[in-house]
């Protein structure tokens, strides 16, 4: 269950929003009554969202093109009046490869839309935020330490962790926070051991958590809420991991 916040009157902008966290952390941001800016390039994906009244919209959006990103943000600015808080979660996940073994075109899909995406849609978003807003991006325990074959991996969410720490004391003037949430093994539809079945999420927990299983979304989307949320006003330039306590 996720935490209890206000977010009356305040606009979330949410990537990666069809799927995953993405979908979870927007659906608990609605319920606490934020209005949502919903973009993906897998619009189809928000189908289940409660679009009534239209509190909360849609925008089909590539984190990747710096002119979708640009016009996107200028059209949810006119659709809601501002921006209050960014929510960078659109991400591609890793495939364990030897670096020999991995080509340019993998390099640029996960640099581009883990990396890029998020400097794209930050700098974007900038000169719409005022003093009380926030940031924040999606790394993941693969920020923090390395794995033998996500070398790719391992540098996109490395710099996410970077480029936040570098905005937060870059922001922090204005009263801008930036923060990281870095997940660890979450059940989300594309967690490997999910696939694979209940067995593989149960030894998964086992092996990588000390409290013996996967996260939920909403334990994620709980830790997002908080680190937007004024109970985390002096909370800037953090890396927040939510990992069970990986081992």
């Amino acid at each position: 269950m996720a935490a209890s916040f206000d977010f009356s009157g305040q606009t979330v902008l949410v990537t990666g929003a069809a799927s995953g966290i993405g979908l979870t952390t927007a659906k608990v941001l609605a319920a606490s009554n934020a209005r949502i800016a919903l973009c993906d390039m897998n619009t189809k994906g928000l189908q289940s969202f409660d679009l009534a009244e239209g509190r909360h919209l849609v925008y089909e959006l590539d984190v990747t093109s710096s002119s979708a990103v640009a016009d996107t943000v200028k059209s949810v600015v006119r659709d809601f009046g501002g921006i209050h808080h960014l929510f960078n979660c659109a991400g591609v996940n890793p495939t364990a490869n030897p670096l020999t073994d991995t080509t340019d075109e993998y390099w640029d899909q996960i640099v581009d839309t883990n990396v890029k995406g998020t400097y794209l849609m930050t700098r974007a978003v900038i000169p719409h935020l005022e003093a009380g807003a926030s940031i924040v991006n999606v790394s993941s325990i693969a920020g923090s330490r390395a794995t033998a074959g996500w070398a790719i991996y391992n540098t996109s969410k490395f710099g996410i962790v970077g480029f936040s720490k570098s905005m937060a004391l870059e922001l922090g003037p204005r009263q801008i926070r930036v923060n990281v949430v870095a997940p660890g093994h979450i059940h989300t539809p594309t967690n490997i051991a999910v696939k694979q079945g209940a067995d593989a999420v149960r030894i998964t927990g086992e092996q990588s958590s000390a409290m013996g299983r996967i996260g939920t979304m909403e334990e994620v989307a709980s830790v997002v809420l908080f680190l937007m949320s004024d109970a985390a006003r002096y909370v800037n330039g953090s890396v927040v991991d939510v990992d069970g306590g990986a081992k």
